[in-house]
């Protein structure tokens, strides 16, 4: 049986802040690798640096060290640009706090990476529009699809974050706890949400979170710790 591409890798991977007493060490000489359609979760106590790990591999923020290779593509090569560009239908994100652009409908949220992706080919977005219905559609909100953020409840907010990480059909999707913003129930709902999509799609999941049943739900769990991944039964 061949063994699945990896999609994500970190090498000796480091970050470093300045606080009051000088430099703080948040990640120290990470490895980590990611293959094609495994789901992992990354949890560990609050301040360990989980986010900050996530932000590193999906291009969002620079390590003082190392290397991440991301669908190929060895991400300190690449400007700021190349990484969003690198991104771009390949990478998809979900954060805690939704990130929906609040003068945009439901709808235009989860067409803006369909229409940034081909702006970015230099191509027209072709059926954009169908693929943004068409996810809506998946996580059950066709109906408020003219709706504004602040017209929808928190899990429906999470539901058209979802989609709009799916539409694009990432390779790779990470996650930062999808589901701390939301009562029991509704996140409970977001995680059936999150992996009937990722069986749909075949899409590799990277998960944070501090939710015992999304974590167990994932194919491996790894716990940070004194900036280092170990992994856990």
């Amino acid at each position: 049986m061949k063994t699945p591409e990896v999609l994500c890798r970190a090498e000796r991977l480091a970050k470093h802040v300045k606080g009051p007493g000088g430099r703080l060490t948040i990640l120290n000489q990470l490895d980590l690798e990611i293959r094609a359609g495994e789901a992992v979760a990354i949890v560990g106590a609050s301040g360990s640096g989980k986010s900050t790990l996530l932000g590193l591999l999906a291009g969002l923020d620079q390590a003082s060290s190392g290397s991440v290779e991301l669908c190929g593509a060895p991400l300190e090569t690449l400007d700021e640009d190349g990484r969003a560009a690198l991104r771009g239908g390949r990478v998809g994100f979900v954060f805690q706090s939704f990130q929906l652009l609040p003068t945009l409908t439901a709808l235009e949220n989860v067409l803006l990476p369909l229409e940034l992706r081909a702006a970015n080919n230099g191509a027209a977005p072709r059926d954009a529009k169908a693929t943004a219905l068409d996810a809506l559609q998946r996580v059950g909100l066709s109906a408020r699809s003219g709706h504004y953020p602040r017209q929808l409840s928190g899990g429906e907010q999470q539901r058209v974050a979802i989609a709009r990480a799916f539409a694009p059909g990432p390779r790779i999707l990470f996650a930062d706890e999808p589901t701390g913003n939301l009562d029991q129930a509704t996140g409970a709902r977001i995680i059936d949400l999150l992996f009937a999509l990722r069986q749909d799609s075949g899409a590799a999941l990277v998960l944070v979170t501090h939710d015992n049943a999304l974590a167990e739900r994932c194919d491996r769990r790894l716990g940070m710790h004194d900036g280092h991944l170990e992994a856990l039964p």
